[in-house]
């Protein structure tokens, strides 16, 4: 069932991006673009409802800074929020990032919790605690993979997972004593006020297929980058933005945009840790693995790279490989004598170990480079780090009503 339900979710994805072809795909398409205008509507009414009242937003008494995209997947959201989340850790603010944690799997039984007073948090208050910023407290099955990835990485940042990321950023303020909040994957979760909204625009697919959901990628219409305070287009090649910025404008006037790329650093051995410098891939043959939106683009940077791909296995968005489906790559690399097999970040914290390691196993590591507008990036990090007076006294204002 399992290998059933992954082969059909591929061959969604397949359909929207054009990649199946054929009498049914065809009409799966026009299916889904019937289907888009509905959801146009139904995203409209519901940013009518928060925007006139109609639906109540909740404020923390603190900063929350919300990062983003219009389109599903594939924008390098990830290392941007590791790379705020950082900036500001290092500028003395107390960080929580609040995240769905997408395809988690629930805890048979909340975590306990006790409270300054010794008392213990009630279950139903409790969101999953995935690090304290001091301490890991979930794998990736429970905390999801995002979030996981987060956790190891960031020492000194709390993170939270919750559908209701409102009760995510009360536990995080008044348990971790988090003064800041990331609000990941944040631009369409409405329910917690946004102090600030970090759009994320991917330079080589910045509007995915210019279609809405489920017809096409895109979340929200393009007009609605009007809500953004800052834009960043990521995964920028060195070539010129113009025309794409062009664009942006007639959507978004006055947002701050920032030029960056999503690059490799190094490679590093998903079991052993061992790092190697990214000249280890020349000329060597490679067995590609992966669980993303947009894998085209994984393998495309190892052939830049000097890689010379020759196997490649592709799951759907989040997959969880079983043993028996790393194993059998890993033989089918043994037969064709690859050299090594490389994964993505996100799916190395998932990769199961497989009885043998008969060929290395690594993983791409990707940091956030800001091409054009550190200026801006600095200026937002010192806009979160000291705030207005005025907003200052607001936040006060709202903390005191805080449960």
């Amino acid at each position: 069932m399992k290998e059933v339900i992954e082969e059909l979710e591929r061959w969604g994805a397949d359909v929207i991006f054009g990649r199946a072809k054929g009498f049914r795909a065809a009409l799966m398409r026009f299916a889904m673009l019937a289907l888009s205008g509905v959801f146009r509507g139904i995203v409209q009414i519901r940013l009518w409802r928060y925007r006139n009242g109609w639906r109540a937003q909740h404020h923390l008494g603190t900063q929350v800074i919300s990062i983003g995209n219009i389109t599903v997947g594939g924008t390098g959201k990830t290392p941007v929020v590791e790379l705020l989340a950082k900036s500001l850790r290092d500028r003395g603010r107390r960080v929580a990032i609040l995240s769905r944690g997408y395809k988690s799997k629930k805890l048979d039984d909340p975590q306990r919790w006790q409270d300054k007073k010794g008392q213990r948090i009630p279950g139903e208050l409790m969101p999953k605690v995935v690090s304290t910023g001091t301490a890991l407290l979930l794998d990736s099955k429970f905390a999801g993979d995002e979030p996981f990835m987060l956790a190891r990485n960031l020492d000194g940042v709390a993170v939270v997972v919750d559908k209701n990321r409102v009760k995510g950023g009360h536990f995080a303020i008044s348990q971790l004593e988090a003064d800041t909040l990331l609000l990941d994957d944040g631009m369409q979760y409405l329910d917690l006020a946004h102090s600030i909204d970090v759009v994320l625009v991917d330079a080589g697919s910045p509007f995915g297929t210019e279609a809405l959901l489920p017809r096409g990628t895109l979340r929200e219409p393009p007009k609605n980058l009007r809500r953004a305070s800052y834009i960043l287009i990521t995964k920028c090649s060195g070539e010129s933005n113009e025309a794409l910025i062009s664009r942006i404008r007639k959507y978004n006037k006055t947002a701050e945009i920032i030029e960056c790329t999503h690059g490799p650093i190094y490679l590093e051995d998903v079991f052993t840790r061992e790092r190697h410098p990214l000249e280890f891939l020349k000329e060597k043959w490679v067995g590609a693995i992966s669980a993303i939106a947009v894998p085209e683009a994984f393998e495309g940077s190892l052939e830049k790279l000097g890689a010379r791909v020759e196997i490649c296995r592709r799951f759907s968005d989040h997959y969880r490989f079983s043993r028996k489906e790393v194993e059998k790559f890993m033989q089918r690399c043994v037969e064709r004598d690859m050299d090594l097999i490389v994964t993505t970040e996100k799916d190395a914290v998932r990769f199961p170990r497989p009885a043998s390691i008969d060929v290395p196993v690594y993983f791409l590591r990707i940091e956030v480079k800001i091409l054009k507008g550190q200026e801006v990036w600095d200026e937002l990090v010192g806009r979160v780090c000291n705030p207005e007076p005025a907003f200052q006294a607001t936040l006060r204002n709202r903390q005191a009503y805080l449960p």
